[in-house]
């Protein structure tokens, strides 16, 4: 089992989830957050007036898959969520050792 964290532009998260529920994701987690990347933030127009924008506003999105559909799963989000533009974000997977279903006491993949 693999957990894979997405952080999405926040107009890709529409795009992203569809493509995820047709890939076959039962259930997900979203987050709004804050940061910044490579880009160290960016400037925007205010009232004329230009102003450092120091964190971004983004997307986290996390999903835990079993380790067959990990490669599938991240290439759908890279798919849905790129723009080839500066931003796009990042995945990140990692390994889960244990899933336990608190209704049921299912366990492993099971438990998804």
């Amino acid at each position: 089992m693999n957990r894979i964290t997405a952080v999405i532009r926040l107009s890709k998260l529409n795009d992203v989830k569809n493509a995820l529920v047709r890939g076959g994701v039962l259930g997900m987690t979203i987050t709004e957050v804050q940061g910044y990347g490579r880009q160290k933030g960016q400037t925007a127009s205010y009232r004329g007036a230009k102003q450092a924008v120091e964190f971004q506003r983004k997307m986290r999105l996390e999903v835990m898959v079993t380790s067959e559909q990990t490669d599938t799963i991240v290439e759908t989000i890279v798919k849905a969520g790129q723009t080839g533009e500066i931003g796009d974000g990042k995945i990140f997977v990692a390994p889960i050792t244990q899933t336990i279903r608190i209704r049921t006491e299912e366990q492993g993949d099971d438990a998804l």
